[in-house]
């Protein structure tokens, strides 16, 4: 069978004014999971990834610690959905749940996993919407669908973003779409999902590995943002 490794972005500038840039520790969570992969002789015959500044700048780290760089393809399916425009459509109907501007992270994550729950349960107006869910999940599926035609004869390595993880988890596994917010708050920065595929299917190896960071036994470069 064949396989690919999916990849979630190093850490996230969050709190800076442009959260779609790795900060200094999700640069070097790249280099490390770049470093790990090389140690293992892991050879990438293809790479895809979305077009985020930290999807190309996790690739580039992770890439610069390989002695055999795959080819790279860009994938738009594997662009994170718009978190902010999610937030703003349900904040249009609940518009007191809106919160101050130096609000702690946890009360941001807990708005943002109510408002995942009513864009899952199509509740948003669509008017608000630069994306429904289903239209997230279809892009997400022909992205997969995308990877698994490739003639790769090696592991194929693949940056994207934990929603995506999470749906396309979901898609393998046929989970329930509440299911899906709560795999996203999980999936930690760097952290890959390993996966084989043949015609007849996907199989989920292992998820949410992160070998690269434990093993540094520095908890604080374990991240989720």
């Amino acid at each position: 069978m064949a396989e690919f490794y999916i990849v979630r972005h190093g850490q996230a500038s969050f709190g800076a004014e442009n959260y779609d840039k790795l900060s200094a520790l999700g640069q070097r969570q790249a280099e490390w999971l770049g470093e790990y992969f090389q140690r293992k002789n892991i050879t990438f015959s293809h790479a895809f990834r979305g077009d985020m500044v930290r999807h190309k700048e996790t690739m580039q780290g992770i890439c610069s610690k390989l002695s055999s760089l795959p080819k790279e393809t860009l994938e738009l399916g594997f662009n994170e959905f718009d978190f902010q425009n999610i937030v703003e459509a349900y904040l249009s109907i609940y518009p007191n749940e809106a919160l101050a501007e130096d609000a702690q992270p946890a009360l941001f994550y807990r708005l943002l996993k109510q408002s995942m729950l009513s864009w899952s349960k199509d509740l948003l107006p669509k008017d608000r919407l630069t994306e429904t869910w289903q239209e997230f999940r279809a892009r997400v599926q022909n992205a997969l669908d995308r990877v698994c035609q490739s003639p790769a004869k090696q592991p194929i390595l693949i940056v994207s973003s934990g929603g995506v993880i999470a749906m396309l988890l979901s898609l393998i596994l046929e989970l329930k779409s509440h299911l899906v917010m709560e795999l996203n708050m999980q999936v930690k920065n760097t952290s890959f999902s390993h996966f084989y595929f043949n015609k007849n299917g996907v199989r989920l190896a292992s998820f949410n590995n992160i070998p690269h960071l434990e093993n540094l036994n520095k908890p604080d470069i374990i991240t989720f943002s």
